[in-house]
């Protein structure tokens, strides 16, 4: 596997049985975004919540938990919260990784249920919109001729899904990812803050992230890692590839429960999410947020999951994260 073509494929399931006039009854239903407010994972809650309003009897409310990228809110729905039925919690492809660099312990991929797919995202490297970096070429000439002189940053730390994007530009800029000056935060929203202060000068963000800041004018995209150019408001944003660099990220967005939730509750989630994909009202909230439509839930999910963490493996390897 091509340490640079990870997850090219957006697959879309379809055929979904539950009937989407009919609410499915959750108690104080929740979702847990396991970062501060303003980052991607917020960003997936925030589907759940306007996706899943017509499918719930309860409006979802969104709660925050940062800590470790992730790691806190995945030890607690290990632990403490494993049959917690009124709960799911956010993930991405980034929370995978993590689970396979031993960042979240000993937990597996198989110790939680994978319950539905909020869609799915793409890597953008982000400058500030007064940077002197207009086009992704300029930045690429920078890490080629010295890596250190550019800060990057990003909500994760190193070995992350957003370490590994800027790992992937140096590697096509022929230096060594791991002399890339990179400074983790704990969040997308923090990064951002950081770019905007003036503390880092390139964000290695999420597309999806992007759209309100796109529309404030603060930011600049210098390119999407998207196998393709997407639609508006992203339409005028070349990929990587295009211009001339073999770099790609897709990110798989989504949701996960505890281990012990009995199949019933389980079922609830995944009923909703079901009828929820089968409306035109959930992909324009995904679209809205600037995601493609990945619509996976219960069983299917479960078993991309497991394929997409075997992939991570292998990419892991050949990065030097583990052995």
């Amino acid at each position: 596997m091509k340490f640079t073509r990870f997850g090219a494929a957006v697959i879309v399931a379809a055929g979904f049985a539950a009937s989407a006039s009919a609410q499915v009854q959750i108690d104080d239903p929740e979702c847990v975004a396991p970062a501060n407010p303003g980052g991607g994972f917020d960003l997936t809650c925030r589907v759940a919540q306007t996706g899943l309003d017509p499918h719930i009897d309860a409006p979802v409310q969104v709660t925050f938990m940062p800590g470790g990228i992730g790691a806190v809110a995945y030890n607690l729905f290990n632990s403490t919260r494993t049959d917690d039925a009124s709960s799911i919690v956010a993930f991405s492809t980034g929370s995978l990784l993590n689970i396979v660099t031993g960042k979240y312990g000993a937990f597996t991929e198989k110790d939680v249920r994978w319950v539905g797919t909020a869609g799915a995202d793409f890597g953008a490297v982000v400058v500030r919109a007064d940077s002197d970096y207009s086009e992704l070429s300029q930045l690429m000439d920078d890490f080629s001729a010295d890596p250190s002189s550019v800060v990057v940053g990003a909500g994760g730390s190193v070995g992350s899904q957003d370490w590994m994007k800027g790992a992937l530009l140096l590697r096509e800029a022929g230096a060594k990812p791991m002399d890339m000056r990179y400074v983790a935060f704990d969040g997308g929203g923090d990064a951002i803050a950081a770019l905007l202060g003036g503390s880092i000068e390139v964000y290695m963000g999420d597309v999806g992230e992007m759209v309100p800041h796109i529309e404030s004018g603060q930011m600049r995209l210098l390119a999407v890692m998207s196998p393709e150019r997407l639609e508006a408001p992203f339409a005028e944003i070349p990929t990587a590839m295009e211009q001339g660099f073999d770099v790609e990220w897709t990110i798989l967005r989504g949701f996960y429960m505890g281990g012990d939730v009995s199949d019933e509750d389980y079922q609830k989630w995944v009923d909703a999410f079901e009828a929820a994909y089968a409306t035109e009202e959930f992909a324009a909230v995904q679209k809205e947020r600037g995601l493609l439509p990945l619509n996976l839930a219960g069983d299917a999910l479960q078993t991309s999951i497991e394929e997409r963490v075997e992939s991570l493996r292998a990419i892991a390897k050949e990065a030097g994260l583990i052995n």
